[in-house]
């Protein structure tokens, strides 16, 4: 992913979401008066996506647990693989301190190169990092919808006389409840660490 995609991390709902929330005297390190800093954002949505052996998966299938989503792609050569390895290393860790709590949430990777990324490429790579990431892709028509619903950019670069090439896409982890609906960004880039801190905080 290049420097471009990297200044498109965030959309303009999302941001305005943030700059609310940090205005908000009610965001407290108490959880039942916290307002979540992603509350109300036009984030996430329906999709119909394929698991890494071919079978269907709908956001629906989710409702009534945390969700953390992430879009990606299997080629990235180091921003992707970053993140999900700092991603999942944090869910182990708040896993440890709250195994019942972590067993309520499904981390997963989306791909926006569903020209490349099968299922089985898919799911190879998400299984490099932990057992528990769920990789989907689908068909582009599919993968478009799901990043529609999540305000998620990306586009394909140029290609390369071998025919490789890179895709341009915004960043950022989301935390998503059991309704569906957004309540933060998940800190990856500050370690795994944080990204525990940050899941116990909203996960209950």
């Amino acid at each position: 992913m290049n420097r471009r995609a990297m200044m498109k991390q965030l959309f303009l709902p999302l941001a305005a979401a943030l700059a609310l929330a940090g205005c908000d005297a009610s965001t407290t390190a108490d959880n039942s008066t916290a307002q979540a800093p992603l509350a109300d954002a036009r984030i996430g949505g329906p999709f119909t996506l394929i698991d890494k052996d071919g079978k269907t998966v709908r956001w629906s299938d989710f409702d009534g647990r945390y969700r953390i989503v992430y879009f990606g792609y299997t080629y990235c050569p180091d921003v992707c693989p970053f993140d999900m390895q700092k991603l999942m290393q944090g869910f182990a860790l708040f896993a440890k301190q709250h195994p019942d709590l972590a067993d309520q949430v499904q981390p997963m990777f989306i791909s926006i190169d569903p020209e490349r990324d099968t299922p089985e490429v898919v799911g190879e790579f998400t299984g490099a990092f932990s057992d528990r990431l769920l990789g989907l892709t689908g068909t582009p028509e599919q993968v478009d919808a799901a990043a529609k619903a999540f305000s998620v950019y990306y586009a394909k670069g140029d290609v390369s006389p071998g025919g490789g090439y890179l895709m341009d896409h915004s960043r950022g982890t989301y935390l998503m409840g059991r309704k569906g609906e957004p309540i933060a960004l998940v800190p990856v880039d500050a370690g795994p660490e944080a990204v525990a801190a940050e899941l116990a905080r909203w996960i209950h």
